[in-house]
């Protein structure tokens, strides 16, 4: 399913993931889903006008399986660089693995057993860098390499699983499925602190907001 969340900005609703298309300086995948998403991906993009080909960038919130799972499937046809933080940059590249020392580190290294590498260039995000309209901000906890990217032209921020989505609010990923529930909540309250004012919250799981995003990024803040 896909849903028009700005004139820019489009949701797909996958297996229990969202991904996100903007359309920014150069046509943009904000995540993509897991492996057994390509079809629903490729037919959300085709509703929207929009051919794999004609993508020319990847911003990645994060490595998870739901979140990389189709980049390997989209290609040849895609040939755009792909952006993620420097950890997770490493291990989608494959030149590390998630460390079985962290509980999500191990589940990481186990469902990596579904995981094809995807043959394109991986570039390293650093924190404060623009990319687009976009501005990257480093978020650790949920993993290591977490990223959160905003856009004040176009006032949408791209959360990932920093956050998700319950009943019109936001919460911060939990132990569970986190690294580190200690940089997650140092992450949301700098991002609150530091990010200019966004209205569209595009999360990784639930539903995204369409007005008060940043305003609803606070109020979690002031909570952790």
């Amino acid at each position: 399913m896909v849903t028009a969340l700005t004139e820019d900005v489009w949701q797909f609703e996958l297996r229990g993931v969202n991904a996100y298309f903007v359309d920014d300086d150069v046509p943009t995948l904000v995540d993509a889903g897991t492996p057994w998403d390509e079809d629903s991906l490729r037919e959300g993009l085709d509703e929207i006008g929009v051919a794999v080909s004609d993508i020319g960038r990847v911003l990645l919130t994060h490595y998870d399986l739901d979140h990389v799972g189709t980049l390997a499937s989209l290609t040849p046809e895609l040939d755009a660089t792909v952006y993620a933080g420097a950890f997770d940059a490493d291990i989608l590249g494959n030149r590390r693995r998630p460390p079985l020392t962290n509980h999500k580190g191990a589940f990481q290294r186990l469902v990596g057993l579904f995981m094809t590498h995807p043959a394109l260039d991986i570039e390293t995000v650093d924190d404060g860098e623009t990319i687009g309209t976009f501005t990257a901000y480093h978020t650790p906890g949920h993993t290591p390499g977490h990223v959160a990217y905003v856009s004040a032209e176009l006032g949408v921020g791209l959360l990932g699983d920093l956050v998700s989505e319950s009943g019109g609010a936001l919460e911060a990923s939990g132990w569970a499925l986190s690294y580190d529930t200690s940089d997650v909540r140092e992450s949301i309250v700098r991002l609150s602190e530091e990010a200019p004012p966004f209205d569209v919250a595009c999360i990784g799981h639930g539903t995204p907001l369409t007005t008060g995003g940043s305003e609803a990024l606070a109020v979690l803040a002031r909570a952790e």
